[in-house]
């Protein structure tokens, strides 16, 4: 490799890094939109809209391809695709009730385990290979979603677990997309998943519309706003840097979605979520450097 060529890659990682920042931060602020909205409206309904504004920034990108939406549509594995769109709006409901019940600092908590299931579950779902050293940090990590959801408190109810469960419908739909990729290209999946969302969330949600004040309907043009920037900002960033490279960077959202939580929500950060969550994102870093580190030697 020429200089020239090291310098470009190391810019572009840089470069990709400070994008996956913005990320967090622009889905941070969505975050924050969410819980708002969902506390005085339907969370169904609040969803339903945001997938409108979704399918019609798939649309518009799947416009700017090669063929255009005909041929981004193009799949052999419909059905999958399909599932993978439903799925991630189920998990996207799941997470703002979780919002409305837990507040941002624990829901992120918790939800931050996710590339840990992703790692447990990569061998019964992709047959991937899990070394012991993935194995401990999925325990250590567990360990940290116990400290935080105090199953033997005597405050613990059962509705602790919805930011688990939560965390469980993102992973199963990561690893479903990496299943998914083997045959269609990045652009058709993205397409599926905003055209499937839109379609499952308009047929659930018509049936709890409610009228919006002027205010709100502001909130949800911001909210639907920062969803489609924060797409195109995690795309832009995969397209100039290794996923691998900055997938690390992604745990910054649970710092900045517990700032908005703290200033502007006025959430207390508990001592046992703090060191829970500390548990976790170590883990979760171990476990993402340990699949980079596997994946080059491969």
């Amino acid at each position: 490799m020429s200089e020239d060529a090291h310098v470009t890659g190391q810019d572009n990682t840089r470069l990709g890094i400070l994008l996956m920042i913005l990320v967090t931060i622009v889905f941070s602020v969505q975050d924050g939109i969410s819980q708002h909205l969902a506390s005085r409206y339907n969370v169904i309904m609040v969803v339903m809209i945001r997938y409108w504004f979704f399918a019609a920034f798939v649309i518009a990108l799947a416009q700017r391809q090669h063929g255009g939406v005909r041929q981004v549509a193009v799949t052999t594995q419909l059905p999958l695709q399909i599932f993978r769109g439903v799925l991630l709006a189920v998990e996207i409901c799941v997470t703002v009730v979780a919002f409305t019940l837990f507040g941002l600092v624990e829901t992120h908590a918790v939800f931050v385990c996710y590339p840990l299931l992703v790692a447990a579950m990569s061998g019964p779902v992709l047959g991937e290979y899990v070394g012991w050293r993935r194995w401990a940090a999925i325990g250590i990590g567990f360990i940290g979603v116990l400290i935080i959801l105090e199953p033997g408190s005597n405050v613990f109810s059962i509705y602790a677990v919805v930011p688990f469960f939560a965390a469980f419908l993102f992973a199963l739909y990561a690893l479903l997309t990496r299943y998914a990729a083997r045959r269609d290209s990045t652009a058709t999946s993205f397409f599926w998943t905003g055209i499937a969302g839109a379609a499952v969330m308009t047929l659930a949600g018509i049936w709890f519309w409610q009228p919006m004040s002027p205010a709100d309907w502001g909130w949800m043009a911001a909210l639907c706003m920062t969803g489609a920037l924060g797409h195109w900002l995690l795309i832009r960033c995969y397209e100039v840097a290794e996923a691998s490279a900055v997938q690390p960077f992604a745990f910054l959202q649970l710092v900045f979605a517990s700032i908005v939580g703290i200033v502007v929500f006025s959430e207390t950060l508990r001592s046992n979520v703090a060191v829970g969550a500390l548990l976790i994102t170590g883990a979760g870093v171990f476990a993402l450097l340990r699949e980079r580190q596997k994946a080059r030697a491969g």
